[in-house]
């Protein structure tokens, strides 16, 4: 039987004896609509946050998706600890932000808060989720 396990969030300390993963991510609502089209600005953005984060930046990536005023952006940061993501749909004002990380020198709360300041939505969620292998 499959057992659910409480998890101390963030969980430090785990270095030696395992992967200390750290997953923070949510969604964001009411976001001016030409900010979530730009690809510049929006990579730049995961730049920094990676940067913000004590991130070691190894490519990042970006795609359009869709056209005219549906369509959205997609950023992928790859990092040394892992990656950053955004997807946007500006015709709705929402993005969806994921920030991952391995390691226990990389703080991915701090890139995703930064992420959220720069954006600056009406509202957003925000899960931060231990994904230690112990």
């Amino acid at each position: 039987m499959l057992q659910q396990q409480e998890s101390p969030i963030p969980r430090l300390g785990v270095g030696e004896e395992g992967v200390v993963g750290r997953h923070v991510f949510g969604e964001v609502w009411g976001v001016n609509d030409k900010l979530l089209q730009d690809d510049e600005y929006l990579k730049n953005l995961v730049i920094k946050a990676a940067e913000v984060a004590n991130m070691h930046l190894v490519d990042v990536k970006v795609w359009r998706f869709g056209g005219g005023d549906k369509g959205g952006v997609s950023v992928i940061a790859l990092v040394l600890e892992s990656h950053i993501a955004i997807h946007t749909w500006p015709a709705y004002n929402y993005a969806t932000i994921d920030v991952y990380t391995c390691g226990e020198h990389s703080r991915p709360w701090d890139a995703y808060d930064y992420i959220i300041k720069q954006l600056n939505p009406k509202t957003f969620t925000k899960t931060i989720v231990d994904r230690s292998s112990k």
